[in-house]
């Protein structure tokens, strides 16, 4: 990435080499790899203990299997990933996908993330979109419901998963989406207590809830999902006014009793496209992690771009390898939540 002359009015955060060091997902907590493997090349679903690629595969098809030169380091690393995110869930983790300011990426964040686990482990994952004005979760996925929280809240029978299913989209990942109200005055009625209704039901049927909340930090169905969260992924731009809401909502997490939340969060930076202003990404990384778990930067990806379905086949192998870096890290807490929080 080109480095950018310096943004106004941003002297502690300078424009420099961060950003091409670190616009290919790696987490600021792993090591920075040379190359970004892609994830065809390992299964979802099923670990592989062949070589995937490269002379080691060919040395592997030509002796019919007799010689086996083993993974390559990246293969075993992505092997390490996926076996972060299989990581068994005790009941149900709930996951809050959050950004004070709009236009940053965090619908699409809360997709890409919920793909990722819903695509590699076995067991269900739900988004919900919580956001009050007309949230768009549910355009990310085929349609295949018009139900919204709203009508599962007042579905007098749900007594099985199969009783949920009937209000709920399901992406090619598998990952499914619980739509928010489509009626500006009904969806800003959605309240604390609905919220926590809308939870107990997802508790009983799904191991890994996720929330797409609004922008704002002040509508009362925030109250509950904060409550609730075992963990935060906040997401922020690489601009200054995104980097400086996202700075802006730790602040106020952490003066209204959620600093649990503040230093465990893990922070997503979504970068522009190529060329777009942006602040030194590596002075934005160092700023987060000094306050949160970890931070991991998001390359663009004109898929992503689109705001459109998403389909994890159509990702970059960079953007999807950064999913799946972020997916590793936020699994990484299952256990540890679970025991603090139970």
């Amino acid at each position: 990435m080109p480095q950018q002359p310096p943004a106004a009015n941003a002297p502690q955060w300078n424009t420099g080499a961060a950003a091409a060091s670190w616009g290919q997902g790696q987490p600021a907590t792993g090591p920075h790899g040379q190359g970004q493997p892609s994830l065809d090349d390992v299964p979802l679903r099923r670990a592989k203990r062949s070589p995937a690629g490269g002379w080691r595969k060919a040395v592997h098809h030509v002796s019919g299997g007799a010689i086996n030169p083993g993974m390559s380091a990246e293969e075993m690393r992505l092997q390490e990933l996926v076996a972060r995110i299989r990581q068994p869930v005790r009941g149900d983790y709930r996951i809050a996908v959050l950004s004070l300011k709009g236009g940053v990426g965090k619908t699409t964040t809360t997709m890409g993330l919920g793909s990722i686990f819903a695509s590699i482990r076995g067991d269900r994952v739900i988004a919900v979109d919580a956001n009050p004005d007309f949230g768009t979760l549910s355009q990310r996925v085929p349609l295949q419901t018009r139900s919204t929280v709203r009508d599962l809240l007042l579905d007098p029978s749900i007594e099985r998963y199969s009783d949920v299913r009937r209000h709920t989209s399901q992406a090619t990942s598998r990952l499914e989406v619980l739509a928010s109200e489509r009626d500006p005055a009904a969806s800003e009625s959605f309240n604390d207590e609905e919220y926590r209704a809308v939870a107990r039901i997802l508790q009983r049927f799904y191991n890994i809830i996720l929330t797409d909340c609004g922008t704002g930090l002040m509508h009362s169905a925030m109250t509950g999902v904060l409550d609730l969260a075992h963990s935060l992924v906040l997401v922020s731009s690489a601009a200054i006014d995104g980097a400086r809401s996202a700075a802006a909502t730790l602040d106020w997490l952490s003066l209204h009793g959620h600093d649990h939340l503040v230093r465990n969060a893990v922070v997503v930076i979504n970068l522009p496209r190529e060329g777009s202003p942006n602040v030194g990404v590596q002075q934005l990384r160092e700023y987060f992690l000094a306050r949160c778990r970890a931070v991991h930067i998001i390359p663009y990806d004109q898929h992503l771009s689109e705001g459109a379905e998403i389909d994890l086949h159509r990702l970059s192998k960079q953007a999807k390898r950064a999913y799946v870096e972020l997916s590793a890290t936020v699994a990484d807490e299952f256990g540890v939540n679970h025991r603090r929080y139970h």
